[in-house]
């Protein structure tokens, strides 16, 4: 085991105060390094590409460019934990449907006990957005390894914070599984960068998916924004179809739909995942896997930024496991491989 390396944290906020503060408050901790900060988020991204932090701490209200916008422009490209701290609560929904990873709001009264509760809050939520361990194995590893996998596709479903636990798991995934569909609900213009991102910095091919697309192992195929994504089989081969039409859920593309036709394609040689979201998409569509023989897995409350689409699924009955994002690349690994994962629960 590695020698655990800090977590670096950006502070982007315009109060010179507040900057300090935080700088200050997060600093006293042994794990916990702040590497720089920032003003407004155009200096925001310089520091970025100096520093590479693991966490970024954003203030809504900035010059130049608010942090919605911050959020919305650099999560699909960079998928770093962004945690929102504003003292405006009407933000929270906007902030989390943009890709933040929490919404943390500032302390209003002034007690030495608020302040501290507000601090020990803060490192509670950069630790929970870090992902700890050595480097992803499958990254390092030089020698090819020969496996044989029971699956044939997995397929992963998520909406608010699925960008982070996407990033995540693709990190610690074993590299020559089955193939992996994903539908994470996202703007049209951000798929295809969030999948430019995935690519450069996962061990997986990438791409943002087009019709016709064969599914191979090692591989990742982000649905395009704003149509759906289905798997159809011929043979031994699966292969991707994106069409057009209405929203499924208030969702296109639709992780139920995604589901759905994996459940039809793969039968029991499939895996799905759901991850971190709100409303139900997805929860029918992991039914239908489990239902056909697959194997499924929920994304738990703990770990959950929103535990709303696997709480829905978990009720209908359609989880077979209820996972930690901590664990899940170690339970999907398995289940490629028909192994036990209870102890993963």
């Amino acid at each position: 085991m590695g020698k655990l390396e800090k977590i670096k944290v950006l502070v982007v906020d315009d109060s010179l105060f507040f900057r300090k503060f935080l700088f200050m408050a997060i600093s006293m901790e042994e794990d916990i390094e702040v590497v720089s900060t920032a003003e407004d988020p155009q200096d925001a991204v310089e520091k970025l590409m100096i520093y590479r932090p693991d966490v970024i701490l954003c203030d809504i209200e900035m010059p130049k460019m608010n942090g919605i916008g911050f959020i919305s422009r650099l999560a699909p490209k960079y998928p770093i934990p962004i945690i929102v701290i504003s003292g405006h609560e009407g933000y929270k929904e906007e902030a989390l449907q943009a890709g933040a990873f929490a919404f943390v709001s500032k302390p209003k009264a002034k007690t030495s006990e608020d302040i501290q509760r507000f601090i020990t809050y803060i490192i509670e939520i950069i630790r929970k957005a870090t992902v700890f361990g050595e480097k992803n194995p499958a990254v390092d590893e030089n020698k090819e390894r020969k496996r044989i996998y029971s699956k044939d596709i997995i397929a992963i479903g998520a909406s608010t914070g699925g960008t982070h636990a996407i990033f995540h798991i693709l990190r610690n995934l074993d590299t020559d599984l089955p193939g992996i569909v994903i539908v994470q609900h996202i703007p049209e213009r951000f798929s295809k960068m969030f999948a430019e991102r995935l690519n450069e910095a996962t061990a997986f091919q990438v791409k943002e998916a087009r019709s016709g697309d064969t599914i191979n192992k090692g591989c990742a195929y982000i649905a395009p924004g704003n149509r759906h994504m289905k798997v159809n089989r011929r043979g031994d081969e699966y292969s991707i179809l994106c069409f057009d039409g209405g929203k499924v859920n208030g969702h296109r593309p639709s992780i139920d739909v995604l589901f759905a036709s994996v459940a039809k394609a793969a039968g029991n040689r499939a895996i799905g995942v759901l991850l971190t979201g709100m409303g139900t998409d997805g929860a029918e569509g992991l039914l239908a896997i489990k239902q056909n023989g697959g194997k499924t897995i929920g994304q738990d409350q703990k770990s959950s930024v929103v535990y709303g689409m696997p709480k829905e699924a978990y009720l209908l009955g359609a989880v077979d496991y209820q996972i930690s994002l901590e664990n899940i690349s170690k339970a999907i690994n398995r289940l490629a491989k028909d192994q036990d994962v209870s102890d993963l629960e």
